[in-house]
């Protein structure tokens, strides 16, 4: 289908890797060291993508607005940054799916909205990303997406242009990135999406229900 595409470049969180029991766990641990019942990791999945907020909302019903936020979302990143390995796996498919690449050859790699702070230690950690060609997080550019710059920075690392590379995201956002970079999209609709996410009003150029199927839209499949 894409038979110019010479780079794939993916979201992290809910396209390449389930982080949601980490995230699940580092809240939950918020609660049960306050005396507050535990909660089942299902009530956190869906808003894995959201970061401390979605976790912090789930666990204690707050937003950024709400007073003490800050610290909260602190002692968050204090307990993730304790445990952002121990139960975080890629999903089913994505380590045939970069080996494929890597034997096409294709370059890929990673922008997230997530912050060095931890995507570097957790991408340090799994084996899988020793040969991702560029790793661009949240706040490697002045602008996180859905601003095209992180994504026109991993094209620039791996020295592919923008046009040249497709972006592959689970959140709205990642779509309006990679449109905006000038790149091919394809939302992945086996990550975090909610039940009320309904993708096909993203404008993404293609739709995959499982890693592997980025193969097909590639003509290897």
């Amino acid at each position: 289908m894409w038979s110019h595409v010479k780079a794939v470049l993916f979201d992290l969180d809910g396209t390449l890797i389930d982080s949601a029991p980490d995230l699940g766990a580092a809240a939950d641990k918020m609660r049960v060291d306050r005396g507050m019942p535990s909660l089942p990791l299902e009530a956190y999945r869906h808003m894995a993508g959201a970061g401390a907020r979605g976790m912090l909302g789930i666990a204690f019903g707050m937003t950024p607005e709400s007073e003490g936020f800050a610290e909260m979302r602190e002692e968050f990143f204090r307990n993730y940054e304790k445990c952002m390995t121990e139960r975080t796996y890629a999903f089913e498919g994505v380590a045939q799916l970069i080996h494929s690449l890597q034997s096409a050859p294709l370059a890929w790699g990673v922008v997230t909205n997530k912050s060095m702070r931890f995507t570097d230690p957790l991408t340090q950690q799994m084996p899988l990303f020793a040969s991702a060609a560029a790793v661009v997080s949240g706040d490697t550019t002045p602008h996180s997406k859905p601003h095209p710059q992180p994504l026109l920075e991993a094209a620039r690392r791996i020295q592919i242009a923008p046009e040249s590379c497709i972006y592959v995201g689970d959140d709205e956002r990642d779509i309006q990135a990679g449109r905006a970079a000038g790149m091919k999209t394809v939302a992945a609709c086996y990550g975090y999406l909610g039940a009320k996410a309904d993708t096909s009003h993203w404008g993404a150029d293609a739709q995959i229900n499982s890693p592997l199927e980025l193969l097909k839209l590639l003509g290897r499949g």
